[in-house]
């Protein structure tokens, strides 16, 4: 028995259960304040820099934030466990619509009229209250998960320091000439009467079904002594209402066909789009009039479709014009131009001074007076102008057809593409400076940085960051009421009190419609400095954090110095168009007004980790509406948070969507863990007790026989390589590494063959088991911790005097050197050893029935080696003896003969070669 002192090891008992367990540790780590945010770095030590993307708690989180929030843990708790200080901060997205739609529902109202009944100020009092609705959930989750965060010094995107920060950067870039005012065609959602981003519009995409509508026009010319029409093709029938021109392609073919009925009236439309228009046997039907090109047709005048609204005095009306944009890949060839709805229409209009109408409301509604569709929403009006249009013998053909079409990505109704003024920070200026940072960036997997989210930097447009709403960071900027050219950008409260000459009030609150009532007189002496209306894009928020978080420039200038730029950030894949893309867009903008940020360096992330979604059993996406959401406080009490987040982790490479079915987490990642309890509880914890204590000074813990140096050299190789793989943001290979070590490895081959070491504590072999398997036990845990918190702590804690796991070394500082030669060799033997289980099957001959014999062939260079460990192979398989024959040519032609009962089917010039012999 070994001089150590005596130890005793808890078992695990069936009341045990992994929430029990988990609960358990997690009460320890709060007596022992094992997370403390407060701690300050240690003299000398690293630092790794993580940003939180802050989430929006006025929703429940569901099980694919445990997905996102496993990644961001994991790899802070590897570094951390590396001996790096990691400033872990939590934050909470508090502005835009998602808290102004929820406050919307709870009121039972709807839309800005609505909020401007009850007054912004107590519309925006109730914004307030409701942002932290499930903040209490949130906290539970991530504390139940051991996400660990600070949540009692969180960042909050609606505080006056929040607010002023993202102020000051607004001013910097207005001084740079980057945040200017326009008019542009911009998707706008006319339920939420604002306009959005672009790439807002990339997050909301819907297959709907819409109308497939083909109108004739005529052609009005006059020299003709036939009626001639024009073919038109549209899915948007509203905007027929506010149609200007027609744009054909100056260098496409078309043509002008007659029917060979006689029809008095011919059509025009481009060549190659006739078989879809007319039918594969219009050959039959209609006769070619002539041939010709768009650039025949420009200038060209027809009769529009509707009438309703007259054209504004000196504009170019119901003519043809010529445009590259045109194409003939669907349709007719002919686009029906609306300048008022859709980019390509709109700068055509400016190009040739088009007229511009645009008969619907901020909501999305024609005039209550307008015939046949007045008060009507524009797509509820599309049925009742496809019976107008018959009714004029306009109409040629309707159909339907689905198509993926933008929505709102907050209340889903259809966006328009809406000439509307704006504020832009005109990010095509500064593509390319993003695009070379974006190079720098390591992304995970390296197909998103180069292909999503650099293809959207490649086709970058300016940010539209201005916003008709009422709960958000207002945009500051004051524009004198007589002179619109006058104008400042308040980069400050101190500029602001300056400019109204007087100190702010104690309990000043930035938001409208207080901010609104602070104007002064112009300096020029004429008019008032008020502020403009609207708030910003809550993502502009958002992207703010490396700095806002700290109210920098304000204070904290060494704090954001040492935080700026991230050396890991991990959202969904749906972030390249979102928080990836505003933090990027900010801080290039900024430029060296940031610390560490001047031009030509890096973005503001080193390393980005990307997860996909999480779907539901049947491969759905998960959705309150279809009612196949996870809840995952239960999920997490069924099966404990370790399963989960080892499940969603090694299921798949993290970036491909996953399906989440529990079935499949007890099957895997749950019985995994119980392989792992039971080699601890069942074999060494149990076995352990009867007399077995850990000494450094054991003799036979120094002279460990071949099986324990196997099974150490295996385990320095694992904890290399999962150590390499996080290093390199590579979560899943890491966890499968580690669990295929813990199955195959260590249960499978070590702990089976060497049961029976463990019955008695006295001997030499059995301390070197002990020795052995506790080492084993105690390195998985450290391996294992960033992937499965709790239990490991549990384990490692009854392993290593209550110390807990994660204030361990991920890599030990002496581990056992790894002897590649002997793993060879032990390979080898277990090949052998399955190849013989194999013939005793084929024999039907089980294992228990002693047998005489095994001869085998082994590479000549391993026949030492494997020699030495042949005990293995008698143990395994229960033989008196193996031999080794010379060739596997040898032992076919002792097989032919009759010797063996049965033979291992496998052979090559180096692969190991068995049989099996009864005498």
């Amino acid at each position: 028995m070994s001089e150590g002192k005596s130890v005793r090891y808890k078992e695990l008992t069936a009341a045990d259960t992994p929430n029990a367990l988990e609960v358990e540790v997690q009460n320890t780590w709060e007596t022992e304040q094992l997370f403390s945010p407060s701690n300050e770095a240690k003299p000398g030590q690293s630092s790794f820099v993580f940003y939180e993307g802050p989430p929006t708690a006025n929703g429940r989180p569901g099980i694919h934030h445990v997905f996102a929030r496993t990644l961001k843990d994991l790899i802070p708790r590897h570094r951390a466990m590396k001996g790096a200080h990691i400033t872990r901060k939590a934050g909470w997205d508090t502005h835009g619509l998602p808290v102004e739609i929820e406050v919307e529902k709870a009121l039972g109202i709807s839309g800005k009229r609505d909020i401007e009944k009850l007054g912004a100020a107590e519309f925006n009092r109730l914004c307030r209250e409701s942002v932290f609705t499930y903040r209490a959930d949130w906290e539970k989750l991530s504390k139940r998960m051991g996400y660990w965060l600070d949540y009692e010094r969180p960042y909050i995107t609606y505080t006056n320091d929040y607010v002023e920060s993202v102020w000051w950067a607004l001013s910097t870039m207005h001084a740079k000439g980057l945040l200017v005012q326009g008019h542009k065609i911009l998707p706008y959602c006319p339920r939420c009467e604002t306009a959005l981003s672009s790439h807002e519009v990339a997050q909301g995409y819907k297959d709907v079904e819409d109308p497939s509508t083909y109108i004739a026009l005529d052609l009005t010319d006059a020299s003709s002594t036939i009626r001639r029409r024009i073919l038109v093709w549209t899915t948007t029938p509203w905007t027929l209402v506010s149609n200007a021109a027609l744009a054909v392609h100056p260098s496409l073919e078309y043509v002008e066909l007659q029917k060979k009925s006689g029809a008095e009236f011919t059509v025009l439309l481009a060549a190659s789009r006739v078989p879809a228009v007319l039918g594969l046997d219009w050959v039959d039907r209609w006769v070619t009039v002539r041939t010709l090109v768009g650039a025949d047709l420009v200038g060209m005048r027809y009769t529009r479709p509707l009438d309703w609204v007259e054209y504004p005095e000196g504009t170019n009306h119901e003519v043809i014009v010529g445009e590259q944009f045109v194409s003939a890949d669907d349709g007719t060839g002919v686009v029906h131009m609306s300048p008022a709805f859709g980019a390509d229409d709109y700068n055509a209009g400016m190009r040739h001074n088009l007229a511009f109408i645009q008969p619907v409301d901020a909501r999305g509604r024609f005039p209550e007076t307008m015939p046949v569709i007045g008060g009507r929403f524009i797509k509820d009006a599309d049925p009742f102008i496809i019976d107008e249009l018959k009714r004029r013998d306009v109409l040629w053909k309707d159909g339907r057809f689905v198509h993926s079409y933008p929505h709102c990505w907050r209340c889903g109704t259809p966006l328009l593409y809406y000439a509307r003024g704006s504020w832009f920070v005109k990010t095509t200026a500064i593509k390319d400076d993003m695009i070379a940072r974006n190079a720098q960036v390591q992304w995970q997997p390296p197909e998103i940085g180069a292909g999503r989210f650099g293809q959207w930097l490649e086709n970058n447009v300016d940010w539209a960051i201005s916003r008709d709403r009422y709960w958000g960071t207002p945009l500051p900027v004051w524009i004198n009421d007589t002179d619109a050219t006058e104008m400042v950008v308040i980069g400050s409260y101190a500029e602001l009190a300056k400019n109204i000459g007087r100190e702010l009030p104690a309990d000043f609150d930035p938001h409208k419609p207080f901010i609104d009532a602070y104007t002064w007189p112009s300096p020029t002496g004429t008019g008032i400095m008020r502020r403009v209306p609207e708030v910003i894009d809550t993502w502009f928020d958002s992207g703010s954090m490396p700095f806002a978080q700290w109210h920098y420039p304000f204070e904290n200038e060494d704090v954001v110095a040492k935080h700026f730029p991230a050396d890991y950030i991990a959202e969904g894949v749906d972030q390249t168009r979102g928080w990836f893309y505003s933090l990027l867009a900010i801080s290039t903008a900024l430029g060296d007004a940031l610390p560490n940020n001047a031009a030509g360096t890096a973005a503001p992330y080193r390393h980005v980790l990307v997860n996909d979604l999480v779907l539901d059993a049947n491969g759905q996406k998960m959705s309150k509406s279809k009612g196949n959401a996870v809840e995952p406080f239960h999920v997490i009490e069924t099966h404990g948070v370790d399963a989960v987040r080892l499940f969603l982790v090694s299921t798949s490479q993290v970036w491909i969507p996953r399906r989440f079915d529990e079935d499949v987490l007890r099957q895997t990642a749950g019985r995994f863990l119980l392989t792992l309890r039971n080699i601890y509880s069942g074999i060494f914890a149990q076995y352990a007790n009867f007399g077995w204590s850990p000494s450094d000074r054991d003799p036979a813990v120094i002279a460990r026989p071949a099986l324990d140096q196997w099974v150490l050299s295996r385990l320095s190789a694992v904890e290399a390589e999962a150590d390499r793989l996080l290093e390199l943001y590579e979560p899943t290979l890491a966890s499968r590494a580690i669990m295929e070590f813990v199955d195959d490895d260590l249960s499978n081959w070590y702990v089976r063959l060497s049961r029976a070491r463990f019955w008695d504590t006295s001997t030499d072999d059995s301390r070197a088991a002990f020795a052995t398997l506790h080492e084993v036990l105690t390195v998985v845990c450290r391996l294992l911790a960033p992937f499965a918190p709790f239990l490991t702590d549990w384990m490692h804690r009854q392993l290593n005097e209550q110390a807990s796991v994660h204030n361990a070394a991920y890599v030990r500082a002496s581990a056992a050197p790894r002897d590649v030669v002997l793993e060879r060799d032990m390979a080898a033997v277990r090949t052998l050893s399955r190849l013989g289980r194999a013939a005793r099957e084929d024999a039907g001959i089980k294992v228990r029935q002693p047998l005489s014999r095994l001869v085998c062939v082994v590479p000549g260079e391993q026949t030492e080696g494997v020699t030495a460990l042949f005990g293995l192979i008698r143990s395994e398989l229960n033989i008196k003896q193996v031999l080794l024959a010379g060739s596997a040519d040898d032992l076919v032609r002792m097989s032919a003969k009759g010797n063996f009962r049965a033979l291992g089917k496998r052979f090559g010039k180096s692969t190991p070669a068995a049989a099996a012999a009864i005498e």
